[in-house]
């Protein structure tokens, strides 16, 4: 099972933004700091779990993935696999079919100290 943390953060609504992904494969640790130009927090949050699972295709095709967000919104409208908001839907609507191809696919809600790797990597990515 590959570990995925993710992380989205945003100067600005919106503004800079970027995305922050550290995967954690065994004692193997992969990090990614990604601009995203200029976008809400929430869409940058949506975003890096997209950008997420686009690495985990490339490097770990066949694996099972376990996304781990400190995004209540994100891991919520995941689960529900619905939203209201419709600037929401095509992300909804990129995660599922993403998901789709991987064997096993978890997302899990996590509380901000314990995603510090990703927090740590979406700033970066907006320095």
């Amino acid at each position: 099972m590959i570990e995925v943390y993710t992380d989205g953060a945003s100067r600005g609504d919106p503004g800079k933004s970027g995305a922050g992904i550290y995967i954690k494969q065994g004692k193997t640790k992969f990090e990614y700091a990604i601009p995203l130009g200029e976008l809400s927090n929430h869409e940058a949050e949506f975003l890096a779990v997209i950008k997420a699972l686009e690495i985990c295709e490339e490097h770990f095709p066949d694996e099972i993935i376990s996304i781990r967000s400190d995004s209540k919104l994100v891991v919520d409208v995941v689960e529900k696999n619905f939203t209201r908001n419709q600037s929401y839907k095509p992300f909804l609507e990129t995660i599922v079919q993403k998901s789709a191809t991987f064997p096993y696919f978890f997302i899990k809600w996590i509380p901000e100290k314990q995603n510090y790797h990703a927090d740590r990597l979406s700033k970066q990515a907006i320095m």
